[in-house]
Order: C-alpha cells, then sequence, then structure tokens
C-alpha cells in the first residue's frame, strides 16, 4: 500500500511564505512524477505544479512564485510559495503517479490535502 502524507499548510499574510512537504511511503518501487495541486470552495481541483526526473511545470498563475522541488532517494516532493496572494487559498494536494512492487502498471495516489490560508 502507498501512502501520500502532506505537511506545511497554515495561515500567512499576504507576501509571505510557506513551504509544503510531502512524503510518499509504502511499497513503492518507482514514481514517475509527482505534483501539487489545490482546490478553493466552490472551484475544481487544479494543477499548480508538477516534477519528474527531467522536467517542472507550472501553472500560469504561480509561475515565479512557487518553486517545486524533490528529493527522489527520500521519496518526497515540496511546494516553495512566495509572495502569497489571498487567491492562492486553498486546500493543496500532493499527488504522485507510483508503481508499487506488485504490479507492473502506475497508478496515481493522493495525499489528504493541507489548508494553505492566504489573510491579513
Amino acid at each position: 500500500q502507498v501512502q501520500l502524507v502532506e505537511s506545511g499548510g497554515g495561515l500567512v499574510q499576504p507576501g509571505g511564505s510557506l513551504r509544503l512537504s510531502c512524503a510518499a511511503s509504502g511499497s513503492i518501487f518507482s514514481i514517475r512524477a509527482m505534483g501539487w495541486y489545490r482546490q478553493s470552495p466552490g472551484k475544481e481541483r487544479e494543477l499548480v505544479a508538477i516534477i519528474t526526473s527531467r522536467t517542472t511545470d507550472y501553472s500560469d498563475s504561480v509561475k515565479g512564485r512557487f518553486t517545486i522541488s524533490h528529493d527522489i532517494a527520500k521519496n518526497m516532493v515540496y511546494l516553495q510559495m512566495n509572495s502569497l496572494k489571498p487567491e492562492d487559498t486553498a486546500v493543496y494536494y500532493c499527488n504522485a503517479d507510483i508503481r508499487d512492487w506488485s504490479g507492473v502498471d502506475y497508478n496515481l495516489y493522493w495525499g489528504q490535502g493541507t489548508q494553505v490560508t492566504v489573510s491579513s
């Protein structure tokens, strides 16, 4: 079984910074990609950033402010969020495309989410 656990959310003032972390654990054979999504009340879940062994990609709304990184050896992904705006307020979810030891296919796993609130 594979689990993703996020941490690092909280309340921050506009212009501030937060760093989210996500740890993948369990029967992991290989991770193809890891990413961050977010969902605000009344809105659909949207991609924030994604990272593979070769590439990173960001939504236009966070480019230049957020940075995604990973520690492959530790099966962790991070999201450094700077210059936060009230519109960044959302529940942030980690996901990962993982092949476990029991199968040959990759499956998408999700964390439980962590709340980020940007408010003065």
